[in-house]
């Protein structure tokens, strides 16, 4: 029995342009993906089924990444689910914060294939598949 599930990752952001690029850019990667609009939709959707990954933007309305990722932390622990924050806040308090909250790695937007791959790579979350 061979038959290893595909990784499964949640994008959560609260715009459509920005999941649908990460999704096409996640499916070529080999995973299945959820998607959900804030953090209150991606609590939710951690519960019914808990993703291997979310990639997470942090400006968004209801319930905001920061916010998501204290909750997510103090719900499901400190390793699981992996969470890469994809956000334009470049500040470097900033990035401490979510870091410091639990996310694994931080990107910033406009992010690429390259950099998601990397990232991914460096967070453990892909294989190298050249084998």
């Amino acid at each position: 029995m061979t038959g290893a599930s595909p990784a499964t990752c949640l994008v959560v952001d609260d715009s459509r342009t920005v999941r649908k690029a990460a999704r096409r850019i996640l499916e070529k990667l080999g995973f299945t993906v959820a998607e959900a609009g804030d953090g209150a939709e991606a609590m939710a959707a951690c519960r019914a089924a808990m993703p291997q990954v979310i990639l997470l933007d942090w400006n968004m309305p209801v319930m905001d990444g920061i916010t998501f990722l204290r909750h997510a932390r103090a719900e499901f622990g400190p390793d699981r689910p992996t969470i890469v924050l994809c956000t334009t806040e470049a500040a470097m308090d900033r990035i401490v914060e979510a870091l410091g909250a639990g996310a694994q790695e931080y990107i910033m937007k406009p992010f690429d294939e390259e950099l998601l791959r990397d990232k991914f790579q460096q967070a453990g979350l892909l294989q190298d598949r050249a084998a």
